[in-house]
């Protein structure tokens, strides 16, 4: 009785707060989606730095600088395959809108069984991927050994990884951000013990790193699936055969084709800045990958906010409340330019020390205060740019996406990018990220009034 009073009191305090200021009425359904999709995503990079501090202590550097060789395969494959999370999480999202529990169950048996195709396919053509891979990156004799032990290993589980995909779409689509906090923390938990058993106790050097890669992904599909069993009505899965058609699986595979291309033109656009960097010099590639890094940390956070945009965009739609849709918009990003501007600010007014953080290569320091400033417009139009992207993922406008996404990219990044690598000029480049951003920005905007039509 108590315990229900002090639920009820609390409620009534939130609700107050929010008329106050004034903010939409699912302000703290969405903080709370947020700020756990935050501390989800956190994971990733803390367990990397940890791998990474293992293999740095290893007595020959060839291991480390060998593991971080194959890491760009993987980055690339797998980047390019997250289109399956995008896919499932507004879809599903939808359906949880509609209160259709078939159609979020076949949601995840689709784009699941969608998954385990393309793992397995990776498995099967993983030595024509290996050949492919290791032909596009010059490295010494001894590092590509390391490479290839770390790729042999930790390509063993590409399914689980494609699977884990899926199960973490389908948890944010569901609105469950805690299960992912969970899978995030066991698999990225896992990764770190394993790390330290087979490289450091066990001296399996850099196939013990991809190894402890590939189990902590098996181990933590598992558990998702565990998390998924639990989760489902049967009675639902008797009746979901009557409701799989061909008609469906087509537009299944549409809208994940077209989120495929629109990750593939944004690896590209970044692959594409990372090579001009490199054609102007090395301390310029230097100078640029510690500005990405900063970029990419800062991603982390407004991707916690890009995903919880995802969850009730979907579930808006779903439910036919287009009217949240603007007021949703407007609060997720808010949220994330208050992000991006809070961290341009610290980094800044702090240069020194963050940048004392990721390198002692003290001959770039002049170099990076000279270009710090560009993360200014890259993370505050980015930030904005991420929202619209979890709008758009939201409602599954797999077509708008692809289509700004190459737009974007011909007409913002690649002329100027082109004109920088000519004229061997590092703030050009910079320009032609800044641009690429303000693009997407641009285009999606010109296309949210479309998403309110009935």
């Amino acid at each position: 009785m108590e315990s229900s009073f002090k639920r009820v009191h609390l409620e009534t305090y939130k609700n107050r707060f929010l008329e106050f200021f004034n903010l939409p009425s699912f302000s703290w359904r969405f903080l709370r989606l947020a700020s756990i999709n935050i501390l989800s995503n956190l994971m990733v990079p803390i367990a990397g730095l940890l791998s990474i501090t293992f293999l740095g202590h290893l007595k020959d550097i060839h291991h480390l600088a060998g593991v971080t060789l194959a890491t760009i395969i993987f980055n690339y494959l797998y980047r390019a395959l997250g289109f399956l999370r995008t896919s499932t999480t507004g879809i599903t999202a939808q359906g949880m809108g509609r209160k259709d529990s078939q159609e979020v169950l076949l949601v995840l048996l689709k784009n699941g069984l969608l998954a385990l195709s393309l793992g397995l396919i990776i498995l099967i053509l993983q030595y024509p991927l290996r050949w492919i891979g290791f032909s596009l990156v010059s490295a010494a004799p001894l590092v590509k050994v390391s490479a290839q032990a770390y790729y042999d290993t930790r390509i063993i589980g590409a399914p689980a990884v494609l699977l884990n995909f899926v199960l973490i779409g389908w948890f944010l689509g569901k609105e469950q951000s805690g299960k992912v906090l969970w899978l995030s923390l066991i698999g990225n938990g896992a990764n770190v013990i394993l790390d330290y058993l087979l490289i450091i106790r066990w001296g399996l050097e850099s196939g013990g790193a991809g190894l402890a890669t590939s189990l902590s992904q098996i181990l933590m599909c598992l558990i998702g699936l565990l998390l998924v069993v639990k989760d489902i009505n049967w009675q639902d899965v008797k009746q979901i055969t009557k409701r799989i058609s061909l008609e469906q699986w087509k537009d299944n595979l549409m809208l994940n084709r077209d989120l495929f291309i629109r990750t593939l033109i944004f690896l590209s656009a970044f692959s594409f800045f990372t090579n001009i960097s490199s054609a102007m010099g090395t301390l310029t590639l230097a100078e640029n990958s510690v500005l990405l890094q900063i970029f990419s940390l800062v991603v982390y956070f407004i991707d916690g906010v890009a995903f919880a945009t995802e969850s009730l965009a979907g579930n808006f739609k779903g439910q036919g409340t287009k009217k949240q849709l603007i007021p949703l918009l407007k609060f997720s990003g808010i949220l994330g330019f208050i992000f991006a501007l809070g961290a341009v600010s610290i980094i800044i007014l702090f240069p020194q020390t963050l940048f004392g953080l990721l390198t002692n290569h003290q001959e770039i320091f002049p170099s990076l205060n000279a270009h710090v400033i560009w993360l200014l417009p890259v993370l505050s139009f980015g930030s904005i740019a991420f929202i619209l992207d979890g709008y758009f993922i939201g409602l599954a406008e797999g077509v708008m996406l692809r289509n700004t996404a190459l737009g974007a990219t011909f007409v913002g990044f690649v002329p100027v990018a082109t004109i920088a690598w000519h004229y061997n000029n590092s703030n050009l480049l910079w320009l032609a990220l800044s641009l690429f951003m303000v693009a997407r920005v641009v285009l999606l905007g010109l296309k949210v009034p479309k998403t309110l039509d009935n």
